[in-house]
């Protein structure tokens, strides 16, 4: 098949524009009910396809569209890249279309129809956890986090993490699907009660867990410096929001990732300045320290300060593909030269760990400290929960794409993450949103991207032993859900390995359907 032919096929980019559809449930457009449909135009397209290679072209597509909409704000940092990021990474979704095709093609059945309901789902799942590994990028985007505003569904990421909640939304539009293609009533009436019970999941989940154990009370400040000429100045401005700070009674006070450029291990001046802002406020400081290093390197860290200096430091470990490194550099270094991307590769750290904070009365108070993408990882707040955090800390900046839907977008996943791991969640960004949430998700305040100055919000830290179903158990869902894809993909493959039709299959796709060529 020519390139041309490929090009002027119109369901293909009728596929691409459904890929587009999930991106308005996300922060930005906020339309998250629709996430809960969104699907269906593409599952229809990808089954109406007259062969299965065609249904698999139509999930790619899919996938570019979801991809090239989803991270539209990463043009400044990667520029060109960006389209062919989108169809090197929408081929993920290639399997959605098989999937949809071999079980929702033609007349549908009673044995298909219940099939498509766990194995469409499945596969959906099993595709966010492929692009989820931090080589391929990370996890933005994924579809249940288009659920943040909704504590009541997020209980479902209490038992089985962020992946859960999407297994419910693709669920819900399997059946949707179903509904507008089955003939039968019987058909109708397993697509509906499954759609009901999966929005139900959700609310009874929540409704059947006591609140997260908590362990007295903590009282954070996060700073938002805002929009500042350079780094002196921001530096500036998060002292003089800080200093503003002394006679009330906070326990921590967050500063945003890179809100200071001086290697506080050499720069004593600097490091003399945060020490005295933590005796005159009675509390330890969290600054985001983004340095060259004596080894030479930029590493991003996260350093705790207490009136006697440097307590303890985390450095960061996921970095963003492309805007702190580039990936196969000796191939790609190119990027660089026509966009923001890095101009070298920074230093990552090793593990996460818990930094010691202590407050103003003198109680530990453990705190899982990440660093602004790594708050797309449910595996990192999860390894913090299970380390006894009893609150879970993001510093964040974002002020490269601070007009897009980039910066609410990421102040969204601290609700996704406190679900999960039964923590409150907070996150300070230079330039916004800053923002803070229960341990159920449900949000207690924020600074947006216009404004500056200081949020406290008095928290109520988790019990360093309290632990959700998902913290427990960690990804048991996308697990499950790569079982289940691959005993699909092992049936669907099993009459073609034995060189001999699926008994009950049509040998050809049903005359009502258009062909290959739509």
């Amino acid at each position: 098949m020519s390139l041309r032919t490929a090009l002027t096929r119109p369901a293909r980019y009728g596929a691409l524009a459904a890929g587009a559809l999930p991106v308005l449930t996300f922060p930005g457009a906020g339309l998250a009910v629709l996430a809960w449909a969104a699907l269906v135009p593409g599952l229809l397209l990808m089954r109406a396809a007259g062969t299965a290679r065609e249904a698999a072209v139509r999930g790619w597509w899919f996938g570019a569209g979801f991809i090239l909409t989803g991270m539209y704000w990463l043009i400044p940092s990667i520029g060109p890249a960006l389209p062919l990021l989108a169809a090197v990474f929408g081929v993920l979704q290639a399997p959605v279309g098989l999937a949809a095709w071999w079980l929702l093609r033609g007349e549908l059945t009673l044995r298909r129809s219940a099939a498509a309901l766990v194995v469409v789902p499945a596969v959906w799942v099993s595709a966010e956890f492929a692009r989820s590994w931090h080589a391929l990028g990370g996890p933005w985007a994924l579809l249940g986090a288009s659920q943040w505003e909704h504590p009541a569904v997020l209980g479902l990421a209490s038992v089985g993490g962020v992946w859960l909640v999407s297994g419910a939304l693709v669920a819900v539009n399997t059946a949707l699907t179903i509904v507008v293609l089955a003939r039968e009533l019987r058909l109708r009436l397993l697509a509906s009660a499954t759609a009901l019970a999966a929005v139900l999941a959700g609310p009874l989940a929540f409704a059947a867990q006591a609140a997260p154990a908590s362990h007295g009370s903590a009282s954070v400040a996060l700073v938002q410096a805002g929009q500042t000429p350079d780094e002196r100045a921001r530096l500036e401005a998060n002292v003089r929001i800080t200093r503003s700070l002394a006679g009330d009674p906070v326990d921590l006070v967050v500063w945003g990732e890179s809100s200071t450029t001086a290697d506080l291990d050499r720069d004593t001046a600097t490091l003399d300045r945060l020490a005295a802002l933590s005796r005159s406020t009675g509390a330890q400081l969290l600054v985001g320290e983004d340095a060259r290093k004596a080894d030479g390197r930029i590493s991003k860290d996260a350093v705790l300060v207490d009136p006697s200096g440097i307590v303890a430091r985390y450095r960061k470990i996921r970095l963003v593909p492309f805007g702190e490194y580039i990936p196969l550099r000796s191939l790609l270094g190119w990027v660089a030269g026509v966009s923001a991307a890095a101009g070298e590769n920074r230093a990552p750290g090793r593990s996460v760990h818990l930094l010691p904070v202590v407050g103003r009365d003198g109680r530990p108070l453990p705190v899982g400290t990440l660093i602004c993408f790594e708050s797309a990882f449910p595996d990192m707040s999860r390894t913090a929960a299970r380390q006894g955090a009893g609150l879970i800390v993001y510093q964040s900046a974002t002020s490269t794409f601070q007009s897009t839907w980039a910066p609410a977008q990421h102040a969204s996943l601290g609700a996704i993450r406190a679900a999960e791991t039964g923590r409150p969640v907070v996150q300070a960004a230079l330039t916004g949103e800053s923002v803070a949430y229960d341990a159920r998700g449900r949000r207690l305040a924020r600074l947006t991207t216009g404004e500056a100055g200081a949020l406290t919000v008095r928290l109520a830290p988790a019990d360093p032993a309290a632990r959700t179903w998902y913290v427990r158990w960690g990804d048991w869902v996308p697990l499950s859900a790569l079982a289940v894809t691959a005993a699909a993909g092992a049936t669907a493959l099993a009459p073609r390995l034995r060189g001999r039709r699926r008994p009950g299959a049509p040998a050809a796709p049903p005359s009502d359907l258009p062909s290959a060529r739509v």
